[in-house]
């Protein structure tokens, strides 16, 4: 998994984690299916979509996640700073 989050970034994860979770919910997908179709393990996005965690996680990965949720990953960080 990452590393640990730099205190001025904490609210940014976390917000991203939170967008995470909401657009997953809305597209009628499970934790399972999402880290399915993301190429992640389902225990690994369970900790980025924690509300109250801050998981570090690199691009590969956000750019995974946006694909498997049909959205540009600039378009999910643009969300997560609504």
């Amino acid at each position: 998994m990452g590393k640990e989050v730099k205190f001025k970034n904490r609210d940014r994860f976390v917000q991203l984690g939170i967008t995470i979770a909401k657009l997953r919910k809305e597209q009628g997908l499970s934790q399972d299916k999402l880290a399915e179709l993301a190429d992640i393990s389902r225990s690994y996005l369970s900790v980025i979509e924690a509300p109250g965690s801050a998981c570090d996680f690199d691009l590969e990965v956000l750019y995974d996640i946006a694909d498997a949720l049909n959205i540009r990953a600039a378009e999910l960080i643009d969300a997560s700073e609504k």
